[in-house]
């Protein structure tokens, strides 16, 4: 039997009350996926309850006086593993309008599963009359005897006969609960009430204060004089305070370090930058004071072009003035976090707790196998495994991911005690297994080619599995489908009707135990498609012990994993409720959608989000973005972004694929303003900056000097003595205002205050403001019950963020396609700092589009947010003043830089009508106009020379960077303004679909794609400016040949100019030829048509005329 909590939005009318007088609702569920009402009388008929009946549902919130055992007793060690072995096998669905079910699955792959902590694990059955339930097992698989008879009893039969007086039903004596309590020595003691446990499983720390009347600081409920545990007693019994009266004497630690440009190279840098801006303002001044009468209109729209240039060159250029570079120090983290001292003498990590999410939408377009390996590369990671928590988002609620990840876990029980045995970088089995090198280097035990072998087979394997999923989850569901026919043609048989008349039978997907998938169904079906389907919860991998659980030396093992602990994080798979009619905001739904179900289960405060295509490549960058965190200031950190690597890139980077100039360059600029932006995948996050709560101090720049004023947002709740709530961290927030900011769960508004508690540095020097004592976090969380993860249910169902603020003040914001920027952009303007930390081993490794259509469709993709943004109340002309200047600056910058496209493009027709018509932008070439030309272009060199050598980009990247900023900007960056507009002026939505992450065609080429040509229309633009300059440029030549009087001046600055847009153009060029002129004939019709067609306008509208000779006038053209 199957226990779950209330349902948010109640139970049926009709329902039973138990003896508290709670609804209980009871079901059980049928191998064809439905649920059926059972009556009391059914549920108690002894020995006619068959095997369908042992899986139904049970409404009974716990309450004090509802307890799962006896009265006044906490849970043993034996019912907590129980309850959490039971999590595990279960797959919780709910949502609006729905009971929230727990369905006790049997298997959940096709394939065996070995690792304890595996959902599906399958140990012998209960011994009870009439139930089939699984025997409890301990943290290594171990099935555990509650008594000395060895009875075996499954966990639910266990509580029963903690109910009934505590009695064995096999020998009929008492359960020993005292000694199988002892197996946990981790367990809270008596003085501390259960109801103290936070849903991250961790002790809270607010509830007990409260309970207690405790107070902060030393002496106190957190720090009690006697020490945390016994062993802090000294041999006379008394505490020794020698720790805190040290705490003021000894140094302190720094875990991170500024380092500053050198003035050898940002002094000339900034300079530079001052000498452009004063030539510009004379040079522009110049050419207002000197128009070309022979051509105003071409002097006016070069003239207009160049104001915006140099605008746009300063809003990308102020915000560069003062870069910096970081450095972490791993060895004070391990030494204040993870060694002995009197406040941890246990040695137990104090380190705060890590969810990490991973996004998801369609298999098809996004290949589960890549996805698993970003899985696997996230389970190795080096951070303390009880305090790691991956969650995997599958928005499009597909069996096929869910196989996946499943199979993914099953294979982390080789793959992650491999990667500590011998230290593996990096930890994703597919890039590992791709390195070229000896893989022996640096590798000293001696059986780490056996190992090694042993493993690759392993990988091999798992990947024909993943790669078998689509063809096993059809032919399953084929068959399964199959005999549901049957049954339906069986029925109408016995009952005399009509065969003819059959009713159609719901094609269905089947899960590995032969229920249906309460996601989406291959054949799409009322509440089964990709937006109409319940939220699905499984709890892949259950949360690990909290001591080291070093492998057994077996021969029979695959690897000797002996002295590896063989501990997993916990892994859960989530796909929230989708239902018709509702706005379910895309990604940044999603990512809302795990921020609560995370808050409700584990409630790290930190968070680290990754797309399914970028997999951990360092496995120390977790630490040592930790050690920002953790050190004196880090509570006014927001975020942590990562630079963004990119594998499987052609190596001379046609497109600007690595963005090597903004990683490298603008984003390590920000990084000595107010911090970087958030740009997506990659970045670790505050979760109490992600409820949209200010910072605990932050400064105010007022006045035209913008002086800088501290100001404190909310009162150290150090000072206080009462129970930490929500609205203590806000001035404007009630205790009525709360759910309607954060919604209706009282799960998860209890876990904010814990979750801005824990993320706090330690206290341990002076100079540490608002911090926490040492050792708070060593407190081991009990298992996941049933009534947590059913809440975590309610908390992903559709309806939960109606009348919320949840995308509009709280978590990711909604309302643009690029709500990274947005939700980085409110961030600031709260107050908080960012930081940007390059790693020397890249951190983090993924994907990107190397075909020039996909590349372009991207970068429209992000120059429609910003549009976006640029419309709406997120434009920093309305920002706050807790925003630095430079910093308003960087963010005027993103909303107003696609706008430039629009003189871009007008600047590159300019050289072909000025060779068309014989004219220039000016007069003469004068010798005032080549100088501040060759001002201008000198210093633009000086300052790309520069960068190149205080951001440590390649000049070559630089140049990439310049060409395709040409390409996209007079294409995507133009489509993205024009899409824009009609957003916010006839309310057109814009919609983007997902890049395909597989490779074009050729397996054996992984540059394949690159040479593929797809049809766009943001190609005709780029390929219209490349033929009409070449069209002008020969035009220009022969007239100027056979002109009676040459003008050959104007036809080289016309001349110059047109080479300076083709040489822009040459990497588009090469994207267009393909590898064997593949590329459409329509792109060249339609860009041939539209040049002839300028060529023959401007023909028509300025004739040639010709003198009196009968030679051209001018410029004029004749042919001979």
């Amino acid at each position: 039997m199957s226990k779950a909590p209330r349902n948010p939005g109640g139970g049926s009318a009709g329902a039973p009350k138990s003896s508290s007088g709670q609804p209980v609702k009871f079901a059980r569920r049928t191998p064809s996926g439905r649920y059926l009402s059972l009556s009391r009388e059914d549920i108690d008929m002894e020995g006619e309850m068959g095997p369908d009946y042992a899986n139904y549902t049970v409404h009974i919130p716990p309450t004090p006086d509802n307890q799962p055992m006896k009265d006044g007793a906490e849970p043993t060690a034996v019912a907590m593993k129980a309850e959490e072995q039971y999590v595990s096998n279960s797959l919780f669905t709910g949502g609006f309008n729905s009971v929230t079910r727990a369905h006790l699955m049997d298997r959940v792959i096709d394939s065996d599963v070995k690792h304890p902590q595996m959902a599906g694990a399958r140990p012998a059955r209960c011994a009870m009359p009439a139930c089939d339930g699984k025997v409890m097992r301990n943290e290594r698989g171990e099935e555990i005897d509650p008594c000395e008879c060895r009875f075996k009893i499954c966990r639910d039969c266990y509580l029963d006969a903690q109910k009934d007086g505590c009695l064995c039903p096999g020998c009929k004596e008492h359960y020993k609960i005292g000694d199988y309590a002892d197996d946990d020595t981790h367990d809270v003691s008596a003085g501390k009430s259960l109801l103290a446990r936070n849903q991250n499983g961790e002790f809270d720390h607010n509830r007990w204060l409260f309970e207690s009347s405790g107070t902060y600081g030393y002496g106190n409920a957190f720090m009690p004089k006697g020490g945390m545990y016994e062993d802090d007693l000294d041999e006379d019994g008394a505490a020794g305070d020698d720790g805190m009266q040290d705490m003021n004497q000894k140094p302190f630690k720094p875990l991170t370090r500024k380092i500053p440009m050198p003035t050898s190279i940002i002094s000339p840098y900034r300079i530079f930058i001052v000498i452009r801006f004063f030539v510009l303002i004379f040079y522009l001044t110049w050419r207002i004071r000197n128009p070309n009468m022979e051509a105003l209109w071409l002097w006016g729209m070069s003239i207009v072009c160049e104001l915006w240039f140099a605008f746009s060159w300063l809003l990308d250029m102020l915000p560069k003035v003062n870069p910096i570079n970081r450095s972490t120090d791993l060895a004070v983290l391990k030494e204040k976090f993870e060694t002995p001292s009197p406040s941890n003498p246990h040695g137990r990590s104090d380190l705060p707790g890590l969810d990490v999410f991973v996004s998801t939408a369609d298999p098809e377009k996004e290949p589960v196998l890549t996805t698993a390996n970003t899985i696997l590369s996230i389970l190795a990671v080096d951070y303390p495994v009880e305090k790691l928590a991956c969650y995997v988002s599958d928005d499009g609620g597909a069996l096929l991911t869910f196989e996946a990840m499943a199979e993914a876990a099953s294979f982390a029980n080789i793959w992650v005690p491999f990667c500590k045995k011998h230290d593996i970088e990096p930890r994703n089995p597919d890039s590992y297994f791709a390195l070229k090198g000896d893989p022996t280097k640096g590798k000293r035990r001696s059986d780490f080619v056996k190992d090694r072998r042993k493993v690759k087979r392993e990988y091999d394997e798992f990947k024909v599995r993943i790669n078998g999923l689509p063809d096993s989850i059809r032919r399953r569901s084929d068959a399964f489908n199959a005999r549901e026919d049957m049954k339906m043609l069986k029925h109408l048989r016995e009952t005399g009707a009509d065969p003819s008349e059959q009713p159609k039978v719901k094609k269905a997907t089947w899960m590995a135990d032969g229920t249906h998938w309460p996601g989406t169904w291959a054949v799409s079906s009322p509440d089964h498609a990709k937006g109409n389907h319940a939220g699905i919860l499984q709890v892949m991998l259950r949360p690990p012990s909290p001591d080291p659980l070093y492998g057994m030396h077996d021969e029979d093992q695959l690897i000797d994993y002996s002295d590896v602990d063989t501990r997993l994080p916990m892994l859960v798979y989530m796909s929230r409720e989708k239902r018709p009619g509702y706005d379910h905001n895309k990604k940044a739904g999603a990512m809302n959608a795990l921020v609560r179900c995370s808050a409700v289960m584990s409630n790290a405060p930190f968070i680290l989000n990754f797309d399914c295509d970028h997999y951990i490549n360092n496995n120390q960058a977790v630490r040592e973005a930790m050690c920002f965190m953790m050190d004196r200031g880090g509570e006014r950190i927001c975020y942590i972004q990562f630079p963004q690597r990119f594998e499987g890139i052609d190596p001379s980077d046609r497109y600007a694929n690595h963005n090597t100039v903004f990683f490298d360059g603008n984003m390590r600029a920000l990084d000595g303003l107010q911090g970087p932006m958030y740009v997506g995948t990659g970045c670790m996050f505050r979760r109490f900056a992600l409820y949209g709560f200010d910072p605990p101090r932050t400064a105010e720049y007022t006045g035209w000097l913008f002086k800088k004023k501290k100001v404190t947002n909310f009162k150290d709740p150090e000072s206080d003595t009462h129970k930490l709530k929500a609205e203590d961290f806000d001035a404007e927030l009630t205790a009525q205002l709360v759910p309607r900011r954060f919604g209706n769960s009282s799960a998860m508004l209890a876990s904010i205050p814990i979750a801005e508690f824990q993320a706090r540095p330690i206290a341990d020097h002076p100079a540490v403001l608002h911090g926490r004592p040492p050792g708070t976090l060593t407190v081991p969380r009990p298992p996941l019950d049933p009534p947590t993860v059913a809440e975590a249910v309610s908390v992903i169902s559709c309806w939960y963020e109606d009348k919320t603020e949840w995308g509009d003040r709280v978590g990711w914001i909604y309302g643009s396609v690029t709500e990274d920027v947005v939700t980085g952009y409110r961030m600031h303007n709260r107050g908080w700092r960012s930081v940007y930390w390059i790693s020397k081993r890249d951190a983090f490794l993924g994907t990107a589009p190397i075909n020039m259509t996909d590349r372009l469709h991207q970068v429209l993709r992000w120059a429609t947010g910003s549009v976006e943004i640029f419309f709406s109340r997120n434009n920093a002309f309305l920002a706050s003043r807790k925003l630095m200047f430079l910093q308003r600056v960087a963010y005027l910058n993103v909303g107003i830089y696609p706008f430039t496209s629009i003189f871009l493009l007008t600047y590159c027709f300019i050289p072909a009508l000025s060779l068309f018509s014989g004219f220039f932008i000016v007069q003469t070439l004068n010798v005032a106009f080549l100088f501040y030309l060759l001002t201008i272009t000198v210093t633009l060199i000086a300052l790309g020379i520069l960068e190149v050598k205080w951001s440590g980009i390649e000049l070559e990247d630089w140049w990439r960077n310049e060409q395709f900023w040409l390409i996209s900007g007079i294409s995507a960056h133009l489509y993205a303004v024009v899409q824009g507009l009609l957003k916010v002026m006839a309310g057109i939505e814009i919609s983007f679909t997902l890049t395909a992450k597989a490779a074009a065609e050729d397996n054996e080429d992984i540059y394949a794609d690159l040479y593929v040509v797809k049809w766009s229309s943001l190609l005709i633009p780029p390929i219209t400016i490349g033929m009409l300059n070449i069209i002008a440029i020969a035009f220009a030549f022969a007239r100027t040949i056979y002109s009676d009087n040459p003008r050959w001046g104007k036809f080289i600055g016309g001349g110059f100019f047109s080479f300076w847009v083709l040489a822009h153009l040459n990497p588009f060029a090469k994207g267009l030829m393909g590898r064997r002129g593949k590329t459409p004939t329509i792109i060249f019709v339609w860009s041939g048509l539209i040049s002839i067609t300028i060529s023959l306008l401007w023909v028509a509208l300025s004739p040639p005329e010709a003198n009196s000779t009968g030679g051209a006038r001018g410029g004029g053209f004749q042919f001979p």
